[in-house]
């Protein structure tokens, strides 16, 4: 009875294969369908996946069809116009049969090709054309995955884990151990039986002469020398007779050790081995002065978990620190992060300054790869804005991979004097967008960190 045992991957989806050729070859409609699914959608929900729809003539792929010319016979059934050798106009729209495309005047269209994308195809999708600039996934810190590893073999296991070869070469190292005394002393009965053993008796000759035959006939005299020679046969039976018992033992010895026992089975082993991995760490620096308004911190918001997103699929190990202010600044966790309802003045130099002492405190760059975002309306006042673009060029940007600043204003204002600072530092890896409305968000997202060209520099 044959017995298959399917290992598959996709065991419990046989269309795996399919489904990813599918999104292959209409990736491009995907992509647009994805775009627009953006508008409709909270960016926190866009991690879920979801449903997306693409026209059906997309997906439209050739056929055959008759062609327009050619005589043609049709039965009308009921006719009660055309007489036989009336010639009737020809259809207009050409190709025989009916086609599912819509003409004038009313009537149902196809629905669009809709099917569900999961969590990995969508954010793969989302992001496929987006990339961080500065790049270092190799960089390895002190957090650690546990990663299966082959550690040769144990005496016990699961029966899936067997070594078959493994198992077969103990027994036979253990069979030969035990038996390869009474194989070598059998080896030497055999080639002394073998030695020993009689000449066979000369044919009898049918040549021989009659006078021969009366010599046979008449009994020969027995000598003291045809004596000796049977006692020696004698002794010759019996010592051939101990060889064949001691053959006989040995080979029952022999065949007493069992093929395979359970002290020959051998089982793969595996260990859980931990193994250093590539993370980053993000902070999230907020305005949340009484300028910031809750739709202001909704854009950020909105913005921190685009990044975040994107983040996670670039590194293994990704963690959030989440740094607010108003005149000072303090680490808060994301909830208060948010929706804390606390309210003061500006100074935007306490957060750049905090963000530097976490830093310094608990990331190291060789083991971290350090990105910032911050958020703000831009309202700073007096010396504040240019110690901070000083402190943010000088201290900052040498550690971290990338800093993004948001600027969320009032629509139609003008540019704010953070802002005017800003725009003064420069650094490859410095980018400042302004964000006034919701559509807003994923184009300078992808502006932010759109792929760049080949040799180009970041």
């Amino acid at each position: 009875m044959s017995v298959i045992i399917d290992r598959r991957l996709n065991d419990r989806n046989k269309s795996a294969v399919n489904r990813e050729r599918f999104i292959r070859r209409y990736k491009a409609q995907i992509q647009r369908a994805v775009s627009d699914m953006v508008a409709e959608r909270s960016i926190r929900d866009m991690e879920r996946g979801g449903e997306v729809k693409i026209p059906v003539r997309d997906i439209s792929e050739p056929g055959f069809r008759n062609a327009p010319g050619g005589d043609r016979e049709y039965v009308h059934p009921g006719n009660r116009e055309f007489q036989q050798g009336d010639r009737i106009p020809r259809p207009d729209g050409g190709a025989g049969g009916g086609g599912s495309g819509s003409g004038e005047g009313d009537g149902d269209g196809e629905d669009g090709f809709a099917f569900t994308l999961s969590r990995d195809e969508f954010m793969q999708i989302f992001f496929d054309d987006l990339e961080l600039p500065r790049l270092a996934r190799t960089t390895l810190g002190e957090i650690r995955r546990q990663k299966m590893q082959r550690a040769g073999y144990t005496q016990t296991g699961s029966p899936t884990n067997l070594s078959v070869q493994r198992s077969l070469r103990n027994a036979l190292g253990r069979r030969i151990a035990l038996t390869g005394a009474a194989r070598r002393r059998l080896a030497e009965l055999d080639a002394q039986h073998a030695a020993q053993a009689p000449a066979p008796a000369p044919a009898p000759d049918d040549a021989c002469t009659s006078d021969d035959a009366d010599d046979a006939r008449v009994p020969h005299p027995v000598d003291e020398a045809d004596t000796a020679q049977a006692v020696d046969d004698g002794g010759a039976a019996r010592a051939l007779e101990a060889r064949a018992l001691e053959r006989a033992a040995l080979k029952r010895r022999i065949g007493a050790v069992p093929f395979l026992e359970e002290i020959d089975l051998r089982f793969r082993h595996r260990v859980a081995v931990p193994q250093p991995i590539s993370q980053a760490v993000m902070f999230c620096l907020m305005d949340v002065s009484a300028s910031m308004d809750e739709r202001k911190k909704d854009l950020a918001k909105r913005f921190f978990i685009l990044l975040y997103l994107f983040l996670t699929r670039k590194y293994e190990h990704v963690e959030v620190v989440f740094v607010r202010h108003t005149d000072d600044a303090e680490e808060v966790d994301e909830e208060r992060f948010f929706h804390d309802r606390k309210t003061g003045g500006t100074v935007v130099l306490s957060a750049l300054t905090l963000m530097h002492e976490i830093v310094t405190a608990r990331y190291p760059g060789s083991a971290w790869n350090i990105y910032g975002a911050q958020a703000s309306d831009g309202d700073a006042f007096g010396a504040d804005p240019e110690k901070s673009r000083g402190f943010l060029e000088q201290h900052l940007l040498p550690l971290t991979r990338h800093f993004a600043y948001i600027e969320v204003p009032d629509p139609g204002a003008r540019m704010s004097t953070l802002s005017a600072a800003y725009r003064r530092i420069e650094c490859a890896h410095f980018a400042m967008r302004e964000v006034v409305e919701h559509r807003d968000i994923y184009p300078v997202f992808r502006d932010l960190f759109s792929r760049q060209p080949a040799g180009a520099q970041p």
